[in-house]
């Protein structure tokens, strides 16, 4: 059973990844948080009973820890605002860091979601259909295709407000 459980933690580690990284972005206890979501994991996964993907239950499980976490522990994100003058460096490995400065920008305006909204949204980017989602959050079918246009077009916002 532990053999098995590295394996599948191993191949879905991405998936805890970025839940830390919407959650926890740039919290200095961020890898203890993912500790202790791997630490709810295992205690959960005698539970599991396959009557869904591994990849559907572990978001589950993730979701709902890191959730408890913020609430129990407070956790809130650290927003530090740019000067005028920071927002006109350009760095000069542009191309390089392109793409990483886009993610960057979209795991900021994520962070700054309600815990509803951020379990949506990387739901949503993982690719999962609309009945998938509102299975795992409990909400509508419906419910959820009007939450991730909204969510969209905050996020558009709030990417083309921290570019000015």
């Amino acid at each position: 059973m532990e053999e098995e459980f590295i394996e599948q933690i191993n191949h879905y580690q991405g998936i805890l990844q970025k839940i830390c990284n919407v959650y926890f972005y740039k919290h200095p206890y961020r890898e203890d948080y993912y500790q202790e979501i791997l630490i709810r994991l295992w205690k959960a996964y005698p539970m599991f009973k396959q009557e869904s993907t591994f990849s559907t239950w572990l978001y589950r499980v993730a979701l709902n820890a890191a959730i408890d976490l913020v609430r129990k522990e407070s956790v809130r994100p650290i927003h530090k605002e740019l000067s005028a003058r920071e927002y006109l460096i350009h760095d000069t490995h542009s191309e390089d860091n392109s793409m990483t400065d886009k993610k960057e920008l979209l795991y900021q305006a994520i962070n700054q979601l309600d815990n509803l909204e951020k379990a949506i949204i990387i739901l949503y980017l993982e690719g999962y259909e609309y009945k998938e989602i509102s299975t795992l959050i409990g909400i509508s079918e419906s419910n959820v295709g009007v939450k991730i246009n909204r969510i969209k077009k905050q996020l558009i916002k709030r990417i083309k407000d921290g570019r000015k």
